[in-house]
């Protein structure tokens, strides 16, 4: 079950990722495939770098928080959660004009849809899955979605982005609803 819980977490994680490539992908008037696979791999490689950071910052307080820790999870993944849906009746169309394979640029995008990653890797050690799958999947999934994303943009522009972030919102609060009640009515 922890499996599929990582999954899902994933899944909530690469929506931030997913709805910026999608807003790159609109961006270009001739996409090549390095163009989607340097945005997808940017974006994999910091969605699994960040939760890496969070969770061994989370192992090394474990032993002081253990006693409340189901409500530290919960916190964060409904806040991260709450604040995904909260954006996304902000996200406000690009400029076209905007160059989303400059490395600069793609940097700061790739760090920006990670930073929530990191909060939600503090959490990671709370389940029974080995970190380094944990991350590898994480990763893996955020490449996936971002390279489809790309090409997602270039075809249907704007049209998907704030009902992804809403879809991301909603699995990660309720991801931290399942945790929470699993150590309530344990």
């Amino acid at each position: 079950m922890d499996l599929l819980t990582i999954i899902l977490i994933a899944f909530g994680l690469a929506m931030d990722a997913f709805a910026v490539s999608i807003i790159d992908g609109s961006a270009y008037k001739r996409l090549h495939v390095k163009h989607a696979f340097r945005i997808a791999f940017l974006f994999g490689l910091f969605q699994a770098l960040m939760p890496l950071i969070g969770a061994l910052a989370g192992l090394t307080i474990k032993e002081y928080i253990a006693d409340y820790d189901h409500w530290i999870a919960f916190g964060l993944l409904a806040g991260v959660g709450g604040k995904m849906i909260y954006e996304s009746f902000k996200i406000e169309p690009e400029k076209t004009d905007a160059q989303p394979a400059n490395g600069v640029v793609l940097l700061i995008l790739s760090i920006a849809t990670s930073i929530d990653a990191l909060a939600v890797g503090i959490t990671l050690p709370l389940l029974n899955v080995p970190l380094i799958i944990a991350i590898s999947i994480i990763g893996l999934i955020t490449f996936i979605l971002s390279y489809l994303g790309v090409y997602i943009g270039q075809k249907f522009g704007h049209f998907f982005e704030s009902r992804i972030e809403i879809v991301g919102g909603v699995v990660l609060i309720a991801i931290g609803v399942k945790i929470l009640l699993e150590h309530l009515l344990a």
